[in-house]
């Protein structure tokens, strides 16, 4: 028990920060208490090599500019931003929900069992985030990609990148590129430690391939009980948390709103007689970009333009937290807002809202109150109207009962008697006369309003805690004999000069023109019968009226006098301006003024006088001719002013002041600051090495000013219009960011309701003044890399362009270097190429990319593989195009001279002939010429008549003559027009089964598969034989002259005149008789039997002479086999002679031994 009691008694040991606010603050008190390393002995930092220095400058340098991006002013507001939208994309069965779920738990402590729609949440004291599935579909991907501030990559590590995911980053490359981080799932399935480790080495590097170096890449290392590890759930939340964004370029032009909620307000009697008649939908949602104005066009996507009916500002169902200074947020201020996820008992589906109870098992709990007073809305059978009109009521026990119903009636017989009295008051008006009493004004100001606050606050004192009854029957009578007893002609030169001030006050001004009628006694009076109806709680039987709200009443008044743009008069209590007393309260009002203790016109005027003019003029100088020294004449109050400085400066050493005491500053404090300070620029004017020379100006300058100059301009942007009254501001400025809208629609087709699916975004963009039109739209357009057919001219195609998604048919064009757009037929491959088309205009620079079919069929995706066909950018906006298509004219030649010739078959009448007259033509063999005239007829060349030829028949000269074999071409342009086909997709009126399968124009070939038709077959485009007759040739005319001059054998030899036949050509058929034939039989058979032995003999022969041949061969093998043993042995006994030799050699020194030849 010792040690465990000493174990409790030990404390949680202090650890230091590393990073942080709290650790740069105690480096920088370090810094300055002690010197550095670097100051202790410079000597060892200074710079040993000159290049090596400027390498790491040049390093330092990069990456500095690397951070660099040009400044772009912020839209949004500081004070209540719209929440940052994360989405969550990545293919099927990947972990999704179960993440926006986990972060969800991670930031509420709260569990949603669905996730449907946007889900917002307060992640901080300024920052809140909406999180939003994206469904596996191509058209939730590309809303999503155009209002994600943050995308949540989600992939399965097990089976790695999917196509989708591909998909996704050129989507949102093409519209922007929000932040993207990575999620990697399924990496318990990897059961190898290294397999896993490589495994996540070979995601990181391709996913920085596609997204940048460096891009982060989180790793969700498996499931427990469900849910992924509470570390790393957290540890991706702080990400998201800290994380900076970066305005984009179409974001910051346009408004547009990610609608959390829908609701169908037709009326229910329209509904039951035509089920299928329009309706009046109403979005909710958060604005984001650009202020939103009230009559701007908007694009729902998946249904098409439309026009606001009706906008207006709600209040904030997700605020943000206080911001009051601690450390975590309460947990009251950990708001959830899912209205589409069913959050909170309520869910919004479709036309109805449902009110979620408890199930058969609630009877065993306690009800909450929320829960009985719902089940007793249910449980009435009545009416809300007559169950207030039943309502009863008794004060003390033996007291009789009030009923609701007498009291309204005592209601209507008093607005009865009101009207008629303000009908008497109009007539009176009509007159000239007021029917006001004479302390009333239209600023609600009251010269008695003093002592009737006194008076108030003394009946509240005296009854704090008890309640007064209040007899209205006296009070009413006492009013209508004030009324009806006044005589109308008492006062009347006073109520004349109340008329005259009220015109005066009621002039036409520009206020009233442009924002309509601000009417501050309408206002006041609402403002006291709101008063009068809250004091009254029960039919003005009670009253109850602490200290405090009346004065936070006065209060509230008096702001308003001070704000009050209109003129003001004070009835009785007009002062006369006149009087020295009445000057002195206006003097301070004026520029010369006093307004605070430290902003004395007249003492800052004296400052700047002492300290620009005095300090030089009437200060100590020196004259430089005589060396006399004059000293400047200080005053006693200088003087003394000077010591109390010194007094005091000393003490604010050791602290800095506070904003009230630079408020109060005297005049002495405030000379001395200014003075202090000139001498600090003074140092550093004089001094330049005293300032920080770590980095050049010049570049970083630049950048500095120019990023200072648009936080500037945001600033002014967000100071231009925080004056204005809310509901002003909203109708100049517009609905600006941040604000929580309701957006009204009308004539919506019914599908829109009826097909609602929560799982799909609703995303409302607003239109620019010329986005609203429809023109002829010029880009840059080229085909994907990843895409495998190559794109055809005249083929649908599906483009995303801006805030929508439409159908259109585009041309291909090629620019020349003539600045002409020549008509291509399909796409060329790795080069991008001009396409028009018909559909929205849309400002210049604005990416879009194409695809072919949006639909999820399996064998569609296929056989296409990757979708994305094309990505590209907006260079031109017109309203017409010009792109031109080669045609070559072809025609023959009918008659030709020596250098002209008559041309058919490329004309079909003279007009034809008479447009191109002038125009150059060119035969195959590659002789130029021109068209000239057309012609009607030809002469011929024997008989002289003249004969008609085909229309469009033309004489042509050419360089040289032609010949009639010869093909004429004549190469012109002619403008292709683009279609005027625009579609836009309505997958939102789809069924919730066919969402993803919406289908527009098919191509040609979409439509002959579908039916089965093959393609004609054009005789022309088929192989044929190629059938060469023999050349037939002259027969040889040698001229006689030639022949004399010729040798004999070359001379043409003269045959005779008959000769004779071939015998073939004269021989008769002979018919054998059966005898004959039988013998011709015979004989055949003999010389077949004949020619059957010879073969055989010669064969036997052939045989015979093989393996005589064959016997040769192995007897010369076994004697060259013979031959080569003998000669090895010979070889052999003469090497071992010569060995013999060689050691005889070496045993006798040298001498040479004779051996005895051996017979």
């Amino acid at each position: 028990m010792g040690d465990d009691a000493n174990f409790m008694d030990k404390k949680k040991p202090h650890k230091a920060k590393h990073s942080g606010v709290k650790a740069k603050k105690k480096d920088e008190k370090k810094r300055k208490q002690f010197p550095t390393d670097k100051q202790k002995n410079p000597k060892a930092f200074a710079i040993t090599s000159a290049r090596s220095a400027a390498d790491r400058f040049h390093r330092k340098q990069d990456l500095r500019t690397k951070k660099h991006h040009i400044p772009l002013v912020d839209q949004t507001s500081v004070d209540e931003p719209p929440p940052i939208v994360i989405g969550v994309v990545g293919p099927a069965k990947v972990g999704k929900t179960t993440l926006i779920n986990n972060l969800i738990r991670n930031f509420t402590r709260t569990n949603v069992t669905s996730i449907n729609g946007p889900v917002t949440i307060v992640v901080s004291k300024k920052r809140r985030i909406t999180l939003i599935e994206c469904n596996n579909d191509i058209n939730s991907m590309i809303d999503i990609a155009k209002c994600a501030d943050l995308i949540l990559l989600m992939c399965d590590a097990s089976f790695g990148f999917e196509m989708e995911i591909f998909e996704f980053l050129n989507i949102a490359q093409v519209h922007g590129m929000p932040k993207i981080m990575g999620v990697l799932t399924h990496l318990d399935a990897f059961k190898n430690a290294k397999a896993l480790q490589k495994r996540k080495k070979l995601l990181k590097h391709r996913f920085w391939t596609e997204v940048y170096q460096g891009a982060k890449l989180f790793y969700l290392s498996g499931i427990q009980h469900g849910e992924y590890l509470r570390n790393e759930i957290k540890n991706l939340g702080r990400f998201i948390h800290v994380m900076k964004f970066r305005p984009l370029t179409w974001r910051g032009q346009h408004s547009y709103i990610l609608a959390d909620r829908m609701e169908d307000i037709t009326n229910q009697e329209t509904i039951r007689l035509n089920p299928k008649c329009d309706r009046n939908v109403v979005l909710y949602g958060y604005v984001r970009g650009i202020p939103l104005k009230k009559d701007s066009s908007v694009h729902i996507a998946g249904y098409g333009d439309t026009k606001i009916d009706e906008l207006q500002a709600l209040a904030d169902p997700c605020p943000m937290a206080s911001k009051e200074k601690k450390r975590n947020l309460l947990e009251k201020e950990r708001l959830l807002y899912a209205p589409m996820s069913g959050v909170g008992g309520i869910v919004y589906d479709k036309d109805a809202v449902y009110i979620e109870l408890q199930g058969s098992h609630s009877h065993t709990k306690e009800n909450s109150e929320q829960s009985k007073l719902v089940k007793e809305i249910i449980e009435k059978k009545e009416t809300f109207d007559q169950q207030i009109k039943n309502q009863e009521f008794r004060l003390f026990s033996d007291g009789d009962v009030i009923k609701s119903k007498d009291f309204q009636e005592k209601n209507n017989e008093s607005e009865s008697e009101e009207e008629n009295l303000s009908e008497n008051d109009d007539d009176d008006e009509d007159s000239g006369m007021d029917s006001e009493p004479e302390n009333y004004n239209e600023s609600g100001w009251n010269p008695n309003e003093d002592d009737q606050e006194d008076e108030a606050e003394s009946n509240v004192d005296e009854s704090d805690e008890e309640y007064q009854e209040i007899n209205e029957n006296n009070d009413n009578n006492s009013d209508e004999e004030e009324i009806l007893g006044s005589n109308w002609k008492e006062g009347v030169a006073d109520r004349a000069r109340d008329a005259y001030l009220e015109r005066k006050s009621n002039n036409q001004s520009l206020m009233k023109l442009v924002y309509g009628k601000y009417d501050q006694k309408g206002l006041q009076s609402n403002l006291n019968n709101n008063e009068g109806e809250s004091d009254d709680e029960i039919g003005g039987l009670f009253k109850s009226v602490s200290k405090k709200q009346s004065q936070l009443q006065q209060e509230k008044q008096q702001k308003d006098e001070d704000d009050s743009p209109f003129f003001e008069s004070y009835g009785d209590g007009i002062r006369n301006w006149l009087s020295d007393e009445n000057k002195k309260l206006l003097a301070n009002h004026f520029v010369t003024g006093k307004w605070k203790s430290s902003e004395d016109a007249e003492q800052l005027l004296e400052l700047d006088d002492m300290s620009d003019n005095d300090s030089e003029v009437y200060g100590d100088f020196e004259d430089l001719e005589t060396g006399e020294k004059f000293e400047g004449k200080e005053s006693m109050n200088d003087k003394n002013a000077t010591d109390d400085e010194v007094t005091k400066d000393e003490k604010s050493q050791s602290r800095k002041r506070c904003r009230v005491e630079e408020m109060n500053m005297t005049r002495a404090e405030l000379m001395a600051k200014k003075m202090k300070l000139k001498a600090k620029f003074d140092a550093e004017y004089d001094n330049p090495e005293l300032k920080d020379s770590h980095h050049i100006e010049g570049d970083e300058a630049f950048y500095e000013k120019w990023k200072a100059e648009a936080e500037k301009q945001a600033e002014i942007n967000r100071k231009e219009f925080s004056g204005l009254d809310e509901d002003v501001r909203n109708e100049i400025e517009g609905f600006r960011a941040g604000l929580y809208v309701r957006m009204c629609f009308k004539q919506v087709p019914c599908e829109f309701v009826t097909n609602f699916d929560p799982s799909y975004p609703i995303l409302i963009g607003a239109l620019n003044m010329n986005e609203e039109n429809v023109g002829y739209v010029s880009g840059e357009v080229k085909k994907h890399r990843w895409y495998r057919k190559l794109l055809k001219t005249g083929d649908p195609l599906i483009i995303s362009l801006g805030w929508r998604r439409f159908q259109t048919v585009p041309i291909y064009a090629k620019r020349e270097d003539d600045l002409k757009h020549r008509y291509l037929k399909y796409t060329p491959n790795h080069v991008a190429c001009h396409m028009s088309f018909y559909g929205p205009i849309t400002p210049q620079g604005t990416g879009f990319f194409a695809v072919q079919t949006i639909s999820n069929n399996v064998k569609e995706l296929k056989r296409i593989g990757f979708r994305i066909a094309a990505t590209g950018s907006i260079k031109e906006v017109d309203k017409s195009t010009t792109i031109l298509k080669k045609l070559k004219l072809v025609g023959t030649p009918i008659k030709i001279f020596q250098k002209s010739a008559f041309i058919t078959g490329m004309f079909n009448s003279e007009l034809e002939v008479s447009k191109f007259a002038g125009a150059k033509i060119k035969t195959v063999s590659g002789i130029r010429g021109q068209i000239k005239k057309s012609i009607s007829s030809i002469r011929a060349d024997n008989s002289g008549k003249h004969l008609s030829v085909e229309p469009g028949t033309y004489r042509a000269t050419f360089e040289d003559k032609i010949k009639i074999s010869d093909i004429v071409f004549c190469r012109t342009w002619f403008k292709v027009d683009v279609p005027q086909f625009y579609a836009p997709i309505t997958n939102m009126l789809l069924p919730q089964e066919k969402k993803s399968q919406w289908e527009g124009m098919k191509t040609l070939g979409q439509l002959k598969r579908e039916r089965n038709i093959k393609a004609e077959v054009d005789e022309d485009h088929l192989y044929k034989p190629i059938e060469r007759p023999p050349p037939s040739f002259k027969p040889l005319v040698i001229p006689a002259s030639l022949q004399k001059a010729l040798p004999y054998k070359d001379k043409p030899k003269k045959g005779p005149l008959n000769p004779k036949q071939k015998f073939e050509e004269t021989r008769v058929a002979v018919v054998h008789s059966p005898h004959e034939q039988k013998v011709a039989k015979m004989m055949n058979m003999l010389k077949t039997n004949y020619i059957a032995k010879k073969n055989k003999q010669k064969e036997r022969s052939n045989a015979k002479y093989i393996e005589k041949i064959k016997a040769k061969q192995k007897e010369e093998i076994n004697r060259m086999q013979r031959e080569k043993e003998v000669k090895r042995k010979i070889f052999k006994a003469l090497s071992k002679i010569q060995s013999k030799e060689e050691k005889g050699e070496k045993t006798t020194g040298g001498k040479k031994k004779h051996f005895k030849k051996k017979n």
